[in-house]
């Protein structure tokens, strides 16, 4: 609820500091004294857009805080400051706590904070976006539930609706590509390419290249070990034969055999691969040009699908996957259309039924806001909830989050004339207490914790004045309520009474707000009573009045 209003330097209002408490507060004042101003500076600060002219005459700038304590999310309170500046030249400056802010985002944060029902624009029950979120409110014990069941079903539907059109467009975009992968493929298949082959062909062609210079220093190596006058082997032999006579007279002696045995066996084993190499040595030019054009296919397709041949393997295997997936699209996307169709229907058939629902509630909240208006003296008036579907032409309802149900408030103010929307509803004093309807049956549903009436008593007077006061005073049981008012029923009422005091002196006239309580308050009830000349009688009625109100 709002719990501090400062305004400085707006309009006629040099000044004003007003403590607002829980409960019915009630502002009154003479003719002309501005009592509305403080309700437009309030509009101001809850996000209005704002004129020229708005500064008071001399002053650079207007300045309008609101202090309001909100619901913190954990169960306590947390107090919020809304502030505008409006220059003399009417640019102004929105801030949320100190924070500068578009006045956009202010409005929309303030929405929570308060409604002003009047000539002004910040009204929640005047937004068609709110009716559907009313009419839910209203009967939520029955309603909520099935909208829960819809919106679990709108969201299968949703994401099978968007598996379907990503496979649409996977098709289209595989189609352009199809014939391009394929040739890819082809061309890796045809080069069959084996992991390590291409580091084996650069070692082949090394090979090939110095065959010459290869066998003549294995020939040397080999003859070494097996040839000549002198073969390395023979000597070892012979050695091997010195040691195997002794090995048995220590252990040294038969490790220095075994040794020995261990090496005439390697280089009898070397001597043996030297001779397959040898043997298996190429000097064909052509053997050397296949490998140089296989290395070269190689590397091509390296250098297009990924700088190795494991890659380019890969890359293959990644189209293989993709084209069977391309020849998989008819089946899939056949079962991805049946699986909607089956969600479609199951989400149209919740839909159906959450609308049931919300008309069923709409034709309560038609009976009891009629009965209203006629309460508060709207003879003849007569209050609708406008259902659509929101249907698109040969496609049936179009369905959201919240069913398939557009609703909107309308209102005919007399007998005989037609239905329009809430927004385009008369006066200011006739949307006050059109409003006070609303208010007086939704009860908490648009949970917004304070609510302001300019106007409300416009027109009206005597039982229709008590029923207009009553009624506020019940709605300020739950909630907090401010309403300027020039009729003595209702400032009776009020469980805080502020009045407009408006002064002259040299500099020009302003106007201020000032609480009063006690005899000050009994003699401006009997100013609205009597006028100006306040007598012992109005006096009397006065404090009868405000007696009577106080077994409210």
């Amino acid at each position: 609820m709002i719990t501090h209003i400062s305004i400085r330097d707006f309009a006629i209002i040099k000044e004003a500091d007003i403590d607002l408490p829980p409960g019915l507060s009630v502002i009154t004042g003479e003719t002309g004294a501005g009592k509305s101003i403080v309700i437009e500076a309030v509009s101001m600060a809850l996000g209005s857009r704002a004129g020229s002219a708005m500064a008071r005459a001399g002053a650079g700038r207007a300045l309008i805080q609101i202090a309001a304590e909100l619901p913190d999310g954990a169960g306590g309170v947390s107090e919020t400051v809304l502030t505008r500046e409006i220059g003399a030249n009417g640019k102004s400056v929105a801030r949320i706590d100190g924070e500068m802010v578009p006045l956009s985002r202010l409005s929309a944060f303030a929405s929570g904070v308060a409604d002003v029902h009047g000539q002004y624009e910040h009204q929640s029950l005047l937004k068609a976006e709110n009716h559907l979120a009313i009419v839910d409110a209203f009967h939520s014990g029955s309603i909520l539930p099935a909208k829960e069941r819809f919106a679990a079903a709108w969201r299968g539907y949703s994401k099978a609706k968007a598996e379907l059109e990503a496979l649409l467009v996977s098709e289209a975009a595989d189609r352009r590509r199809l014939d391009f992968m394929r040739y890819e493929l082809d061309e890796i298949d045809r080069a069959a390419p084996l992991p390590g082959e291409d580091v084996d062909l650069r070692e082949r062609i090394g090979v090939l290249r110095n065959s010459g210079l290869i066998f003549e220093r294995l020939s040397e190596a080999r003859a070494a070990l097996c040839e000549g006058p002198a073969p390395a082997l023979d000597a070892l032999g012979a050695a091997l034969r010195s040691l195997r006579e002794i090995s048995g007279y220590s252990k040294d002696l038969a490790e220095f055999c075994q040794s020995a045995s261990d090496c005439y066996f390697a280089l009898e084993d070397l001597a043996g691969r030297m001779r397959s190499s040898l043997e298996g040595l190429e000097f064909s030019p052509e053997s050397l040009d296949g490998a140089m054009s296989r290395l070269d296919v190689l590397e091509r397709l390296c250098s297009k699908y990924g700088g190795s041949v494991e890659k380019v393997i890969a890359h293959g295997e990644r189209l293989r996957d993709e084209l069977g997936a391309f020849e998989n699209l008819g089946p899939r996307k056949a079962e991805a259309a049946a699986r909607l169709e089956k969600l479609e229907a199951e989400a149209l058939s919740l839909s159906r039924a959450l609308s049931g629902l919300r008309r069923q509630a709409a034709a309560e909240l038609e009976a009891r806001i009629d009965a209203e208006l006629a309460e508060l003296n709207f003879s003849g008036a007569r209050f609708a909830v406008s259902f659509r579907d929101g249907a698109e032409a040969g496609k049936g309802p179009a369905l959201s989050e919240n069913g398939a149900d557009r609703v909107e408030f309308m209102i005919s103010a007399n007998r005989g004339q037609p239905l329009l929307p809430v927004a385009r509803f008369a006066s200011g004093g006739e949307m006050s207490r059109m409003m006070l309807a609303f208010k007086s049956v939704i009860g908490g549903c648009d949970r917004i914790p304070t609510m302001i009436f300019d106007e409300i008593d416009s027109g009206i007077s005597g039982v229709t004045a008590s029923v207009v006061g009553r009624k506020l005073a019940g709605m300020a049981e739950g909630r907090q309520i401010v309403c300027i008012t020039h009729l003595p029923q209702i400032a009776a009422l009020g469980d805080s009474h502020f009045m407009i005091v408006k002064s002259s002196d040299g500099d020009g006239t302003s106007a201020t707000v000032v609480p009063v309580s006690g005899e000050g308050r009994v003699s401006e009830i009997a100013r609205l009573i009597g006028g100006a000349n306040v007598t012992e009688k109005t006096l009397a009625s006065a404090r009868e009045l405000i007696a009577l109100s106080a077994k409210k």
